[in-house]
């Protein structure tokens, strides 16, 4: 799989959203269109346990998904944050990806002063590291 570039803006945009929770796990949406152009949608985790999980508010997912629509944008990427351990899929990452054409991009703020951002494909349990260029 070729190196997939994003923007410096959303990857600050990321960094930011994933800074400003650091004790829970943040996550949202990256759409894009057909010039490529990408807009990030920062999505409130609603999970019981957010220090170690996310799940996306079903309203907010849904809102988004029409403004894509209505916008003639896709889903491009879906990101979110592991506030203590490395920027790895998890098992529950693993279990719930649904989208097997979206980029998963992980934070991990369990790092020494630089924050790691990792992109993987995940398909049928099988999970595929993807070269970022920022």
């Amino acid at each position: 799989m070729s190196t997939i570039q994003l923007p410096r803006q959303i990857v600050n945009k990321i960094l930011a959203h994933a800074q400003s929770r650091s004790e829970r796990e943040v996550c949202g949406l990256i759409s894009h269109d057909k010039n490529n152009k990408m807009k990030l949608f920062a999505i409130t985790n609603t999970a019981t346990d957010s220090s170690h999980f996310f799940e996306m508010d079903p309203g907010e997912t849904i809102q988004t998904m029409k403004t894509m629509r209505d916008e003639q944008t896709e889903l491009f990427a879906i990101y979110h944050s592991h506030p203590s351990t490395p920027a790895t899929p998890s098992k529950t990452d693993i279990e719930k990806a649904g989208y097997p054409d979206a980029l998963y991009l992980i934070i991990s703020l369990n790092t020494k002063g630089v924050l790691e951002l990792k992109g993987y494909k995940i398909q049928q349990d099988s999970v595929i590291p993807v070269d970022l260029a920022l």
